[in-house]
């Protein structure tokens, strides 16, 4: 029973990859394939303070499950656990809290403070989460889960190579290419990084 806060993880990674679904077809134009999740949280999307309020209460959520997490792989490595908090800390704020408090505009321009606030805090979130399931495979290893630790080996090889193709969507060359899928390539990195957090509570008996 004492683990029972775990299950919570995996269903608000869940949450945070179906609400934009959900609320896309009340913004009219919006295009997963191409659009990133937060344009959904822009002052012209008909439910934007819905998205960037669940952004925070997403955000508030992971810090505090992130301290459970921390307790349960700490039992094996306070190295390993120190940094999947960290990482986790550093995305809970950075890429939900700000992202959620610091709306950013249609288009990635910076050009306010707050748009500025907003793609700094998510690059820095993302940049963090991505080494996420590599520390998760570090665990799994220890513990002697080897096919846990393969499953996250792949996933965090995968985000790696979905967050390369989501940073080089935007550039000029890239255009007209499969790498302009930004949308695409953003919640298939955020699958990958998700899977293996979602899973520790398989971990644990």
């Amino acid at each position: 029973m004492k683990n029972n806060i775990m299950i919570i993880l995996p269903i608000v990674f869940i949450f945070d990859l179906l609400i934009p679904f959900i609320l896309a077809p009340t913004y009219k134009g919006y295009n997963h394939l191409t659009q990133v999740m937060s344009v959904l949280g822009n002052s012209k999307a008909p439910l934007h303070n819905v998205y960037n309020a669940w952004l925070i209460v997403f955000g508030i959520i992971l810090i505090v499950i992130n301290f459970k997490v921390y307790t349960i792989v700490s039992e094996c490595s306070s190295l390993i656990a120190i940094i999947l908090f960290t990482i986790l800390l550093i995305y809970a704020i950075g890429g939900c809290i700000l992202s959620g408090i610091f709306s950013v505009g249609e288009v990635k321009s910076l050009a306010t403070l707050s748009e500025k606030i907003h793609g700094y805090g998510s690059v820095i979130g993302f940049m963090c989460l991505t080494f996420a399931p590599l520390f998760v495979g570090i665990y799994s290893y220890k513990i002697n889960n080897i096919k846990f630790f393969y499953f996250s080996i792949g996933c965090f090889i995968l985000a790696i190579l979905c967050f390369s193709c989501f940073v080089m969507g935007d550039k000029p060359n890239a255009k007209n290419t499969f790498l302009a899928f930004e949308g695409l390539w953003q919640r298939l990195s955020l699958l990958f990084m998700y899977l293996p957090l979602g899973c520790l509570i398989l971990l644990k008996k």
